[in-house]
């Protein structure tokens, strides 16, 4: 089991941010996590990483119950790509360097690096086509390069779990589109880690994405097979009737009802 949340809720003085959430993510699954802003999915993702725990409920990631366990050592053994993690990284680093950096979860390179970590950062930064811009500072780059490099980064450690907290931000259409086919291809790759993609946007989940949980307002809406789930018909009534989703191929897309 990947992670096992049972009846998780969370509060914030007097507010409920997340109620009632029972989750299970099983190991070879990948899975979106849709929910519109506000609907508890930055306050989820860092429960799993255990910089809060439930005000009720249980939690166990990568089979460690809270409390049972150092969490410090269990962030070794996730991945979490972030707008939070890049707006701390340093403009003039090039990209090795940030990939590099990615073995000891630390904000700039101190340790010392085997021939092996600088060969194992190479070979992230080609998985991820990154060769191209690589001798540039990380500063200079498009969001969508900034991206790759974040990936290519969270890989260094060999995570079990990998979470993609709304990758897709900020980049036009055919950043979007190249950076999806990359982590469609990675999905498929030998010894990929458990994917949870974090969006809400209907229209950026593929077809790896085999389950899906669906967050309105802290709580479960909906968690299950993504073929199941992602119907026109449901997610227009997730959304709440303001809007209708339709399919086109095997991704939906979303539009404002006039």
């Amino acid at each position: 089991m990947i992670i096992d949340a049972d009846h998780v809720s969370w509060r914030r003085i007097n507010k409920v941010v997340l109620k009632d959430v029972t989750w299970r993510v099983r190991s070879g699954e990948h899975w979106s996590l849709v929910g519109l802003n506000g609907s508890g999915k930055t306050t989820l993702l860092k429960m799993i990483n255990g910089y809060i725990w439930p005000s009720s409920g249980t939690m166990s990631v990568l089979e460690m119950p809270f409390g049972e366990g150092d969490l410090r050592e269990l962030r070794k053994k996730i991945g979490w790509v972030s707008s939070a993690l890049e707006s701390q990284l340093r403009a003039h680093e090039l990209p090795e360097e940030i990939v590099l950096s990615g073995k000891f979860a630390s904000i700039g390179l101190y340790e010392a690096v085997q021939p092996e970590d600088v060969e194992r950062a190479k070979e992230l930064l080609e998985m991820m086509h990154c060769l191209p811009f690589a001798s540039r500072p990380y500063g200079t780059l498009s969001q969508g390069e900034k991206q790759r490099v974040l990936i290519a980064r969270a890989m260094m450690a060999s995570p079990e779990l990998l979470i993609l907290d709304e990758p897709c931000n900020g980049l036009d259409i055919f950043a979007r589109e190249r950076l999806l086919a990359l982590i469609e291809r990675f999905t498929e790759s030998e010894n990929a880690p458990t994917l949870i993609f974090v969006t809400h946007h209907v229209d950026e989940i593929l077809p790896c994405f085999s389950h899906t949980l669906l967050l309105k307002e802290g709580a479960v809406y909906q968690s299950g097979l993504t073929a199941d789930i992602m119907t026109p018909e449901n997610m227009t009534a997730f959304y709440g009737g303001g809007v209708v989703v339709e399919r086109h191929g095997g991704r939906l897309s979303m539009a404002i009802r006039s």
